[in-house]
C-alpha cells in the first residue's frame, strides 16, 4: 500500500513539473528520492506559503476551535477597530457562537459604520441562526437598498425570515430572487422546498427539473462540489412525481 502512494505521490510531482515546465533536475529528485524529493518539491514547488497558512489555521480550528477567537479577543483589548470586531465577530460565528457574534457586530456596528453592508449582512446570518426572526428583518432594512444587496444571501435570508413571520406573499417575491440559472442550487433547493409548503408544487416541480438539467451540463469539479445538493434535488422531484 504504502508502495502505490509513493509511487502516486512521485507520478503526481513528475506530472507537475512537466505541465508546469519546471527545471530539468527536478526529475532526478522526485524519483532518486522517492519520499524526500517528492516532499521537498510539494513544498518549495506547489504549495504557496498562503496554502501552507491555510493547511496549519485549519488544522489548529480543528485541534482548539477558541484559540482564533481568544486571539482575536487578545487583538481587540489591545486594540478595539471595527475591523477587529468584525473578524472576531467573524471567527464566533465560524464556530457556530451566533450569540457572541451577535454581541461582537453590534458592538462594531455603531457611528459612521452603522450601515456597513458586510456586517450588517453577516449580523443577519447570525440572527438567523439564533431564529431571531424579527432581529433579521429590522437589519435587513439598514442594508435592503444597497445594490449588493440585491440577489444576495443576505437578501435571501431575509426572504426566509419573513417567511417565518407569515409574511408570505412578500417572503416568496423575495426568495424568487435568488433563482438564477446554474448557481445558488442549496438556495433554490429551498425555494423549491417552499413552494411545496405552499402548495406551489407544479412551480417548485419545474424549478427542480431546470436545476437537474443544468445538472447535466456542470464541469466535474462543479458536479463534485453540488453532489449532495443534487441528490436531495432529485430525491424531491421523485417524490413529487410518485
Amino acid at each position: 500500500m504504502l508502495y502505490y502512494l509513493v509511487l502516486g505521490l512521485q507520478i503526481y510531482c513528475a506530472y507537475h513539473v512537466y505541465t508546469t515546465r519546471n527545471k530539468l533536475y527536478w526529475y532526478l529528485v522526485i524519483f532518486f528520492l522517492p519520499v524526500l524529493g517528492s516532499i521537498i518539491y510539494l513544498i518549495t514547488q506547489v504549495f504557496t506559503k498562503r496554502d501552507v497558512d491555510k493547511v496549519q489555521d485549519e488544522i489548529t480550528a480543528v485541534i482548539n476551535p477558541t484559540k482564533k477567537t481568544k486571539d482575536l479577543e487578545a487583538k481587540v483589548q489591545f486594540s478595539d477597530t471595527f475591523q477587529n470586531r468584525l473578524d472576531l465577530a467573524d471567527a464566533y460565528s465560524e464556530i457556530h457562537m451566533y450569540d457572541k457574534a451577535v454581541s461582537n457586530y453590534k458592538k462594531a456596528l455603531k457611528g459612521i459604520h452603522t450601515d456597513d453592508f458586510y456586517g450588517n449582512s453577516q449580523l443577519i446570518k447570525a440572527y438567523y441562526q439564533l431564529e431571531e426572526y424579527q432581529e433579521v428583518i429590522i437589519h435587513s432594512q439598514r442594508i435592503k437598498d444597497k445594490s449588493p444587496f440585491e440577489k444576495s444571501k443576505a437578501q435571501f435570508i431575509y426572504g426566509l425570515a419573513l417567511s417565518k413571520t407569515d409574511a408570505v406573499k412578500n417572503a416568496e417575491e423575495i426568495l424568487r430572487k435568488i433563482d438564477q440559472r446554474y448557481s445558488n442550487y442549496e438556495e433554490r433547493l429551498i425555494l423549491a422546498s417552499f413552494l411545496i409548503e405552499h402548495n406551489k408544487k407544479e412551480q417548485a416541480k419545474v424549478l427542480l427539473e431546470e436545476m437537474i438539467n443544468e445538472g447535466m451540463n456542470l464541469t466535474k469539479p462543479n458536479q463534485k462540489k453540488y453532489r449532495a445538493t443534487f441528490t436531495e434535488i432529485k430525491k424531491l422531484h421523485q417524490n413529487l412525481s410518485s
